[in-house]
């Protein structure tokens, strides 16, 4: 035979209170933004890196990932870098052997096989290398097929250590 418990009212208050935070916790877990839904990227940029207010070091590179069909120009402290693509810098009759090294400018590379736009700061460049401080970049960027007078902003902050 089953016996009951009458119920008193401590224990009415600690179930409430439990099935009130067991509710609490799934909104909380419902209601998050983890990955890339918490970046709030423009949708033709899927990935950036440095991202949004990220610590790196003087000589990171920014690589800013496009989805398909998208391209763009890099500008960092108000200094657009020159871009070229990789495209053009391997048909110029110089194609390169199996594990040749390739000699690249040091300027912003843009990879149409990938849709990526990188900037490494190097020696010769106009950013060698990243001060310490905070930076301002924005990448102008458009669909290739309607070109750059269809062109939209982003701009984000690092800073370097």
């Amino acid at each position: 035979m089953v016996s009951f418990q009458k119920l008193s009212r401590p224990r009415i208050v600690t179930s409430a209170a439990i099935a009130i935070g067991v509710v609490l916790i799934y909104f909380g877990f419902s209601l998050a933004q983890t990955g890339d839904e918490g970046t709030n990227l423009p949708s033709a940029i899927e990935r950036l890196s440095p991202a949004d207010d990220d610590r790196v070091l003087r000589q990171s590179e920014i690589v800013i990932d496009f989805i398909d069909g998208f391209t763009g120009v890099l500008t960092v402290d108000g200094i657009e870098i020159e871009t070229s693509r990789l495209d053009e810098l391997m048909s110029s009759g110089n194609t390169p052997d199996p594990g040749e090294q390739v000699e690249l400018p040091p300027n912003a590379i843009f990879d149409p096989g990938n849709y990526t736009l990188k900037f490494l700061p190097t020696d010769g460049a106009v950013i060698e290398e990243f001060s310490q401080g905070v930076h301002r970049a924005t990448v102008r960027y458009w669909p290739l097929v309607e070109g750059e007078t269809k062109a939209r902003t982003y701009t984000w902050e690092f800073s370097v250590d």
